[in-house]
């Protein structure tokens, strides 16, 4: 099982191991009891546990680096019943975590997500980025200015410019004649209403 397969769901306890993506939704299997099961994205909200952060006092790391440091460490994981005994772990483990913006709840959600991965023996680490292929672009032929006049294509750009030009010169005759027409109509009610007063 891959680290980068794994899914938290929201409205649903546990981690999920992601099998398959569908347009409207997803099928997940529990990593708690291995129960599969299709969760609608209508209902829920899907988050890989790679592109999960945790604010710091610093620039935010991502939370596979606190598992890690979890991992390092030698000593129990606290009781999530405790929260002191929680934020002295996470002190001692991870020092930098931002304790104002990062609360109790998520610190518990932390650890009982951390022993669910241990029960599954999941590696925790990042997948590497693939690396980017450098496009080797082609320098384009140059053109011999004869050639371009003379070519089938460049007669028939010519032609296409002046078909489009000629079609806005008739559209525009149209919209000229409509304003002096609705200006005469405009001045004939004036003289009206001057006429009626």
């Amino acid at each position: 099982m891959e680290y980068n397969k794994i899914v938290s769901v929201t409205g649903l306890p546990g981690l999920f191991e992601l099998i398959n993506t569908k347009s409207d939704g997803a099928i997940v299997r529990s990593l708690d009891d291995k129960t599969t099961r299709f969760a609608s994205s209508r209902i829920h909200n899907f988050s890989h546990l790679e592109t999960i952060e945790v604010y710091t006092v610093g620039d935010n790391v991502n939370l596979a680096e606190v598992f890690q440091a979890m991992e390092k460490n030698s000593g129990s994981l606290p009781d999530t019943k405790d929260n002191n005994a929680i934020k002295k772990y996470f002190e001692k483990v991870y020092g930098d975590i931002d304790f104002e913006r990062v609360y109790g709840s998520d610190l518990k959600k932390m650890i009982k997500w951390f022993e669910v991965l241990k029960k599954n023996n999941v590696e925790i680490k990042l997948s590497e980025p693939e690396p980017e292929e450098e496009e080797v672009e082609e320098a384009p032929e140059p053109v011999k200015a004869e050639d371009k006049k003379g070519s089938p294509a460049a007669t028939e750009k010519k032609a296409t410019k002046k078909s489009a030009k000629a079609s806005s010169e008739k559209t525009k005759e149209p919209t000229e004649k409509k304003s002096t027409s609705s200006k005469t109509a405009g001045t004939a009610k004036k003289a009206a209403k001057k006429k009626g007063k």
